[in-house]
């Protein structure tokens, strides 16, 4: 029997996932952002070598600098929890498993972003 559903229709479904997509698009929008703060990032570490750690909290205390790395460790963490979830989803087929992993990757750079930003602000509060 043939269904009722127009092509459109049909296209919208957007594969068995229903997400892949918008995975796909964040996933290059985050690389796409880490281009220019991964090489500020190379920038200010090599600036920084042969320094102690005085100058490093001194570098962080400065507002653009604190909040580019802010940016720098969240966009990364993210971009991270995004390509695991990838590997996830291909390798592991036990549902519960799944499950289980998908929210731990989610704590886990939830937790790391905010220890990080909260490190930055104590750092940049002093």
């Amino acid at each position: 029997m043939s269904s009722l559903e127009t092509p459109l229709h049909k296209v919208q479904g957007l594969g068995a996932a229903h997400s892949g997509t918008g995975h796909f698009w964040r996933e290059r929008l985050t690389s796409v952002a880490l281009i220019p703060l991964s090489l500020w990032f190379a920038y200010a570490v090599l600036g920084l070598i042969d320094t102690n750690e005085v100058a490093v909290v001194s570098f962080l205390a400065h507002p653009w600098n604190a909040i580019l790395m802010a940016a720098f460790v969240v966009i990364s963490f993210y971009h991270l929890s995004l390509g695991l979830q990838v590997v996830i989803d291909d390798y592991v087929h036990t549902a519960g498993t799944k499950l289980f992993l998908r929210l731990l990757i989610t704590v886990l750079w939830i937790a790391g972003s905010l220890v990080s930003v909260f490190a930055l602000v104590r750092i940049a509060a002093l």
